[in-house]
């Protein structure tokens, strides 16, 4: 080789090795940034997938938040108009509502009237239930004394039916004899009408005296007798009275002074 501008491949080998070198080195170093820059991707990216689900669920928050606030906004809206119907409601109904305090009132006092009324009927009956206790105490303690005026009462008005019994069966039987005495009467009238063709002219006058002073004899006795008739008579009507005036038969268990 030539001092000159001649390049031994001894130099040549030297300088490409150091050419080498310092590509190895700068590669080394491009790697070492690489490996930097892709940790670095690779954190970048995992930093953008936290913040994209950040993101979305900010998103869904949000949408709940405006979903929520719709709904907020349809209730406001939803009460706001059930408060102006319930407004106007109260206006249409406030004229009804006088109408019905002005009814309570009135049922109200007609009612303290009738609840007034009620105690004063309780009151009369609690009174009335105390003196039928009082009369009923009464009654049970004298009860005794009405069995037997009860007694007495019957056996009068027994008497009083056999009594009358016995005037009628008199009556009967005088009513027998005066049928019988004129029966009897009528047949000497027979007898003696007979009897006055038989007799001559100047007798017949004198019979015809005894004729009519025989009948006064006994028209004086059936005057007597009728006189006789009629006071029984009399007297058994006037008994009759007494008992129409009073019931015939007695109920034992019925009480004259119930009433009372």
């Amino acid at each position: 080789m030539t001092e000159e501008g001649t390049i031994t491949p001894e130099i040549q080998i030297n300088q490409l090795e150091d050419a080498l070198a310092t590509e190895t080195d700068r590669l080394k170093k491009l790697f070492a940034a690489y490996e930097a820059q892709e940790k670095e991707l690779v954190d970048t990216r995992a930093e953008i997938e936290v913040l994209e689900k950040e993101i979305i669920d900010k998103e869904i928050e949000r949408e709940a938040q405006e979903s929520l606030i719709a709904e907020k906004d349809f209730r406001i809206r939803e009460l706001e108009m059930k408060a102006t119907k319930a407004d106007k409601r109260v206006e249409h109904l406030q004229p009804a509502l006088q109408t019905m305090e002005e009814k309570y009132s009135r049922e109200k006092d007609r009612l303290g009237k009738v609840f007034g009324i009620a105690e004063e009927l309780d009151n009369d009956l609690k009174l009335a239930v105390t003196e039928m206790k009082a009369r009923d105490d009464w009654y049970v303690s004298h009860m005794t004394l009405f069995e037997d005026l009860n007694k007495a009462i019957k056996e009068r008005y027994e008497m009083i039916e056999r009594a009358v019994e016995s005037e009628r069966q008199s009556q009967h039987m005088s009513r027998a004899f005066t049928e019988r005495m004129d029966e009897m009467v009528e047949a000497r009238a027979e007898e003696m009408t007979n009897q006055e063709p038989e007799a001559p002219a100047e007798e017949a006058d004198e019979p015809e005296e005894v004729v009519e002073e025989a009948p006064s004899e006994e028209t004086v006795e059936e005057t007597e007798e009728e006189s006789t008739e009629e006071t029984p008579v009399e007297s058994a009507e006037e008994e009759v009275a007494e008992t129409s005036e009073e019931p015939a038969t007695w109920n034992a268990d019925v009480d004259p002074w119930a009433d009372n």
